[in-house]
């Protein structure tokens, strides 16, 4: 049985959260001898139990119609509940199907751990994940409650409390574009093809899906030149006395132009905020670079920066615009920056490898011609 003491609610859906996420990824449950000595009930007949009497029941209503022994004289209730236990069976199949959608979120590789653990665990429920059983103590059930609703009610060790899922308010979050568990969107995906249409590519080196050639370069109009339209380097020391030209780029420039498909990509972002929240957790907030998510055992979380759903939402206008801040951050820093990253120079002759001294004192003595010094 899976168990964990944690007293802040925040701190409490990261490690539980964490906790789930790396027992349903490990094999050390094949090892365990005494789980696997016992035995763990797994059959929560969730449709069995809530249609238990349901047969008896249509047929007693269908009776009464029948011989007008109704509680109206229209038998406005018996025809209503008949109605009611007809539609049930399919509209539970749905129900069920929307919660397991909805759960799978909890099984992303970039799911926010800030999101509630509880759904966590109900998912661990429905899907059989070792430690989850009846024989630990966790049960689900379904009820038809007597308005035509449906509730799947979820409890055991982990649970605070019983968690109630009703179908008609889970149908509502659904079709208002909202979902039960935030899902986290995948920023690395959106930034490459964002980097592909800020308008700092040459045309010729996007590729027929959209995406940038491997040998990609930024555009010459945002390297900095000199007056006489030469390029403008800077020399950087390789050892042994010798040093070679990288080309110099107007950061400013650059920043100019790709603002403004960034600011159009971040307002997509914040149309729906339950995602914007989920990339500042994940990605965001921190400002780790795209190789320390990937390598981090869990993905990269704000930690006390982060934000919450329970708190946060609605979004306020501040938080929008540090939302957009750091969202340019971290393209530029992840996506842009090793395009202007120690890029050799497109004339071959200043390419070549030199004597650093040399290139040094020529470039000082340049400057005082330039300057009439």
């Amino acid at each position: 049985m899976i168990q964990t003491n944690c007293n802040n609610m925040e701190n409490k859906n990261i490690t539980n959260n964490l906790i789930i996420k790396q027992v349903n990824k490990s094999n050390a449950i094949a090892y365990n001898k005494q789980y696997l000595a016992e035995t763990s009930d797994y059959e929560f007949k969730i449709l069995d139990n809530a249609y238990e009497g349901t047969g008896i029941e249509y047929a007693k209503l269908k009776m009464a119609i029948k011989d007008k022994k109704c509680t109206t004289p229209t038998c406005y209730y018996e025809n209503a509940r008949l109605k009611q236990l007809e539609l049930a069976p399919q509209e539970s199949l749905d129900f069920l199907q929307n919660v397991v959608t909805e759960l799978s979120v909890v099984d992303d590789e970039n799911f926010d751990v800030n999101n509630s653990y509880e759904y966590s665990v109900a998912n661990a429920i429905m899907t059989g994940r070792p430690g989850f059983s009846k024989t630990d103590g966790y049960d689900v059930k379904l009820f038809l409650n007597e308005d035509g609703s449906q509730s799947l009610v979820f409890e055991g060790p982990m649970f605070e409390s019983k968690l109630v899922i009703n179908n008609t308010a889970l149908s509502s979050i659904l079709e208002s574009d909202t979902s039960l568990i935030a899902v986290t969107p995948d920023i690395n995906k959106e930034m490459l093809e964002l980097l592909a249409n800020v308008g700092i590519f040459a045309m010729e080196d996007i590729l027929e899906n959209g995406a940038l050639a491997p040998n990609a370069k930024i555009t010459e109009e945002f390297v900095m030149k000199n007056p006489d339209g030469s390029f403008d380097y800077e020399i950087i020391d390789i050892g042994g006395g010798k040093g070679r030209n990288i080309l110099k780029y107007d950061m400013d420039k650059i920043e100019r132009k790709v603002t403004p498909f960034i600011n159009a990509e971040v307002a997509g972002l914040l149309s729906s905020e339950q995602e914007a929240v989920a990339a500042w957790n994940v990605y965001i907030g921190r400002g780790t670079s795209v190789e320390e998510d990937a390598q981090m055992v869990q993905n990269a979380n704000a930690g006390s920066k982060s934000w919450s759903y329970e708190e946060d939402l609605p979004l306020s206008q501040d938080k929008k615009v540090l939302f957009e801040s750091k969202y340019k951050d971290y393209f530029m820093n992840n996506y842009i920056k090793q395009f202007i990253t120690n890029q050799l120079p497109t004339v071959e002759a200043d390419a070549a490898v030199f004597d650093l001294a040399e290139a040094k004192k020529a470039k000082a003595q340049k400057f005082i011609e330039a300057n009439n010094l």
